[in-house]
């Protein structure tokens, strides 16, 4: 009785329980599709900002009853969402128009350019100079303007010189007296005009003196005396040319220290380094330097020039005091050649 009574009770026990799980498992699996359904709207949310998030009724209890398909859940309707334009390429080409200059643009740019060009010519950057290089440029320039005077008329000078003495050494190659020779040459003036006038009167000064190493000898200081003389008249201007090619580069070199210390002060007041600002004081500055080499250069070829023509007027100015003295020892001869033949007889 107690057996049977304990088989009834165990049997109504699990007959519950199947029961109470049959009724459990349905809501389960249907609870678990409406999570999953919400989860992708969730994420589709932020993609779409301008959809509505979608909402779910609230699910009313579920009876007991056998498992049944879970219906799709319920989705709001999507808005239409404005889409962005695509960028055009308007930008980009306006970009690339606005990197290229128009052909007036270019132009302009063209004669700022030479512009900028003419105004770093030499005469603007004079004009632009400091007061000091400017003086040593005034100073260089007739400096220069000095050594073409000076080659322009040493050059007459000595081929006028060099012309007469040849042709005067040709005219008493075959005179026999000091007094032949000088009516040989006429009136005109030269050196050996003067040589032949200097013998003829130390020989008239001498008369009476029978020793002729004494004649010849203060003759020939005489002649010395006309040579050194002859000398330094043809070597005027040669210093001036020597002192110009000595010191021009010095003074140029004077202006742009000068000019560049300018351009030093002006970069600290701008405090800037541009090579806009900067370049135009050194331009400036070396300007003076390229002006004394213009005035040295020349000058240093124009004295070794005159210093090798000038050797060879001076060889020319000796051949003739040589003929000159040459001329004074034949009169001397004669005169006490002839004064022997007639205390003989």
């Amino acid at each position: 009785m107690n057996t049977s009574l304990f088989r009834a009770t165990w049997f109504r026990a699990t007959v519950a329980a199947v029961l109470m799980l049959a009724m459990l498992s349905p809501a389960r699996p249907l609870q678990a599709q409406q999570n999953t359904a919400q989860a992708p709207q969730t994420q589709a949310a932020p993609q779409t900002q301008a959809a509505p998030r979608a909402q779910v009724a609230p699910q009313a209890p579920v009876a007991a009853q056998p498992p049944v398909a879970a219906a799709p859940p319920a989705v709001a309707p999507v808005q239409d969402v404005p889409v962005a334009p695509a960028p055009s390429a308007a930008p980009a080409q306006a970009a690339s128009d606005a990197s290229i200059p128009p052909a007036d643009g270019g132009g302009k740019a063209l004669k700022s350019t030479v512009a900028a060009l003419h105004e770093l010519s030499p005469w603007s950057m004079f004009l632009a100079a400091d007061i000091i290089v400017k003086a040593v440029m005034i100073g260089l320039a007739f400096a220069s303007l000095v050594t073409w005077t000076v080659f322009i008329a040493k050059t007459i000078e000595l081929s006028v010189v060099q012309a007469r003495l040849r042709a005067a050494l040709r005219k008493i190659a075959s005179a026999r007296s000091l007094a032949e020779a000088q009516f040989a040459l006429g009136a005109k003036g030269s050196v050996l005009s003067a040589l032949l006038a200097a013998a003829m009167g130390e020989a008239r000064a001498s008369a009476g003196i029978s020793s002729d190493e004494g004649i010849k000898e203060r003759a020939a200081s005489s002649f010395g005396e006309i040579v050194r003389a002859e000398g330094r008249r043809i070597r005027v201007g040669m210093g001036l040319l020597a002192t110009i090619g000595a010191t021009s580069p010095f003074v140029g070199l004077f202006g742009t220290v000068w000019g560049i210390m300018n351009s030093f002060i002006g970069i600290s007041k701008s405090q800037t380094t541009n090579l806009a600002v900067v370049a135009p004081g050194i331009a400036e500055a070396l300007l003076a330097t390229a002006i004394g080499l213009v005035a040295a250069i020349p000058a240093v070829i124009i004295y070794n020039h005159f210093a090798r023509v000038t050797k060879a007027y001076l060889e020319l100015v000796s051949r003739s005091s040589g003929a000159a003295a040459r001329l004074l020892s034949r009169d001397l001869d004669r005169t006490h050649g002839g004064t022997h033949s007639r205390a003989a007889e």
